[in-house]
């Protein structure tokens, strides 16, 4: 990993296991409308803002309670020139028992500051990790991206609605 890669780490009040569990759990914590399976090593899913973001996750290494690598693929980012930015990344979770429970560091290879979706991607991976995943693991419910959400309510949600030209995106 580099270190520009974007990187937020956590720690949360429960088992590796658990956590480890909660992360597969991606419609309770990244976005309901996720279509595909997750988990076990060659599973996919799609992950899908419709009118702004999508790609294809598969699941490249999962050691439970440990480690677990999402490959992207089929990237498409509707909001910058280079719309497959995400394509041929990672996504990486990385689990260590601690004291005060389990530290999640999330990685995610190949997004970095010189990228043009860094300021909007890393806002929002910043706040699924830190408050939609915490959240689920604190008190059972995350904030995922909705079945009733849009493009606009989204990047507003996440500070990003004033960094992308929603009027492009209509």
């Amino acid at each position: 990993m580099s270190d520009n890669d974007f990187t937020v780490t956590v720690t949360v009040g429960k088992t590796p296991a658990e956590a480890f569990a909660a992360i597969n759990d991606v419609r309770s914590w990244w976005s309901e409308t996720i279509v595909g399976d997750t988990g076990t090593v060659g599973d996919s899913y799609l992950f899908e803002v419709p009118g702004i973001h999508r790609c294809t996750m598969t699941t490249t290494e999962s050691v439970p309670g440990r480690r677990l690598v999402w490959h992207v693929t089929d990237s498409w980012i509707g909001f910058v020139a280079d719309t497959a930015e995400w394509e041929d990344t990672d996504v990486v979770f990385d689990l260590t028992d601690t004291e005060d429970g389990t530290e999640i560091r999330f990685t995610h290879r190949g997004l970095v500051p010189a990228g043009e979706c860094y300021e909007v991607c890393s806002n929002a991976w910043g706040a699924y990790v830190t408050g939609s995943l915490r959240g689920l693991l604190a008190t059972g419910e995350g904030d995922p991206f909705r079945r009733t959400s849009t493009a606009e309510t989204e990047l507003r949600k996440h500070g990003n609605a004033d960094l992308v030209d929603l009027e492009a995106l209509r």
